[in-house]
């Protein structure tokens, strides 16, 4: 219990204001400058990066209020000076299978291996150029994960070297993760590693890594409202680029709302730029024997189309040159298309988008 304390004060800093969340969550306000990121041997002393430039050909249409979290909607916000984050519990690390992974991604491959310890995708990318950054609209759903070992989470991947142990990449999307979170609510996450989710990295803040910036989103906390079959649909839309000037890569949520960066020194190959970029679904299928019914996306095939299926649209890429551009060589793939499958399109109103998703165990995957 003594290691669980020592942990848990390294994660929960001290706070300025606490905020209960109607879903549960207590959420603190934390000057900005004692954020886990700070206790980096790199960062210590630092403070928060003022904001870079932006890519080119930025459009502004995805207009999204910075209100799309339980935590927020009755008005709650942490004051200028101050970051809201998530309280770590006792009983958040007692669900995880240990205390050194609590927050980890397992080591798994990404893509194209089809026995990575139990991790199925659907999955559209891009390969073969020199990339510093994506940007997507994510359709929010709350697909039903079967136990708590397992997950459900669609988002970005910007990829750099091999898929062995020297793996790079940054995450972004929404999750549904009982044993992280301890419920059943799809939540805003960020993820990064260096080495192949072997020692380095971690989700949200859970460890030092991703500075935060913006005083009224709560990474890992809840997302709401969510899309309903054949009811009102829901997207969030988020870019991660490189800051042409100072090297670290930043994110950012609907029309130029900033969360934070990751600094360019977490990273060897990301220092330079990305060579591969994915978007999609992933899940964890904990089971032996049958296929778990855990759901990808909405819980339903890419074939169903809008309103029944889950999508990504808008599908772009930040160039050398710092310019927002469309994909020119989006490839799909699905691990078990039976179980879980995608298709993509383009049109004028989404650009590069797809459907993707499934539910799991079903008559052709039993």
């Amino acid at each position: 219990m003594n290691i669980i304390r020592y942990r848990l004060q390294q994660i929960n800093k001290p706070s300025i204001k606490t905020i209960q969340s109607p879903d549960g969550d207590i959420i603190e306000c934390v000057a900005s400058h004692q954020q886990p990121a700070f206790d980096h041997p790199m960062l210590k002393g630092q403070r928060p990066l003022d904001p870079p430039e932006r890519p080119k050909n930025h459009n502004k249409r995805d207009v999204l209020s910075e209100n799309f979290q339980s935590w927020s909607l009755s008005g709650e916000s942490c004051p200028e000076g101050t970051i809201p984050i998530r309280r770590t519990t006792e009983q958040d690390m007692l669900r995880a299978s240990s205390i050194n992974t609590f927050g980890r991604k397992l080591r798994r491959r990404v893509r194209r291996d089809t026995n990575s310890n139990g991790h199925e995708h659907a999955v559209g990318y891009v390969t073969g150029n020199q990339y510093y950054g994506a940007k997507a609209s994510i359709n929010v759903w709350a697909p039903r994960v079967a136990n708590q070992y397992e997950f459900s989470l669609s988002q970005m991947w910007v990829i750099s070297g091999s898929f062995g142990d020297d793996l790079n990449t940054i995450e972004a999307g929404w999750q549904v993760s009982p044993e992280l979170y301890g419920d059943s609510y799809p939540r805003f996450f960020t993820y990064w590693t260096s080495d192949a989710y072997q020692a380095t990295g971690c989700y949200n803040l859970l460890c030092s890594g991703f500075v935060q910036t913006n005083n009224k989103i709560a990474i890992g906390a809840a997302i709401s409202p969510t899309s309903s079959y054949t009811g009102g649909q829901f997207d969030i839309s988020l870019l991660i680029w490189k800051d042409p000037k100072h090297g670290n890569w930043w994110l950012e949520f609907g029309s130029g709302i900033l969360v934070g960066y990751w600094p360019s020194f977490l990273f060897t190959h990301l220092r330079d730029h990305a060579s591969m970029v994915q978007f999609g679904g992933e899940i964890v299928n904990s089971r032996q024997g049958s296929h778990t019914s855990t759901q990808m996306g909405s819980g339903h095939f890419a074939g169903e189309g809008f309103g029944k299926a889950s999508y990504f649209r808008n599908l772009q890429v930040v160039d050398w040159d710092n310019n927002l551009i469309p994909l020119s060589n989006l490839r799909v793939l699905a691990d078990h298309p039976n179980c879980y499958d995608i298709q993509g399109g383009i049109n004028n109103v989404w650009g590069n988008y797809f459907y993707y998703g499934g539910p799991g165990r079903n008559v052709k995957c039993p």
